[in-house]
């Protein structure tokens, strides 16, 4: 009994690490944003602008309605893992690929890139899902 209460104890210890260790990788990427000129996020914006069409492509075109949700890509049907922190925990770990990413779908969806501003926001409503 005391090894199972155990390995519970580090289970339970490990789940609050990873957390900690995501709220602190977002944060950090929001701080960066905040820097290049974002003011206060809005989830409102984030959703607004995932949803947002441009030449028939969004967000959600290849990433799906549904942040918690599975994705394809419309042209090359590669699929594309959930966007949503809850359902994908890896997500938003690395500032880089997290840049990399905003950076080559902005160009092209909206035939841009995103500002620090659009990105805060994004990146907080997709959090939030």
């Amino acid at each position: 009994m005391k090894i199972k209460s155990t390995s519970l104890l580090g289970a339970s210890l490990s789940c609050i690490v990873v957390s900690a260790t995501q709220a602190n990788s977002v944060d950090n990427q929001l701080q960066t944003y905040q820097q290049q000129g974002a003011f206060q996020t809005d989830t409102a914006r984030g959703k607004q602008l995932w949803y947002a069409r441009n030449n028939e492509r969004s967000c959600s075109s290849c990433h799906g309605t549904k942040p918690g949700e599975m994705g394809k890509h419309v042209r090359t049907r590669k699929p594309i893992d959930p966007m949503a922190l809850s359902v994908n925990p890896g997500r938003y770990q690395d500032s880089k690929k997290t840049e990399k990413w905003f950076l080559r779908n902005c160009k092209w969806t909206f035939g841009r890139t995103c500002t620090a501003q659009e990105k805060a926001d994004i990146l907080t409503w997709l959090v939030s899902q």
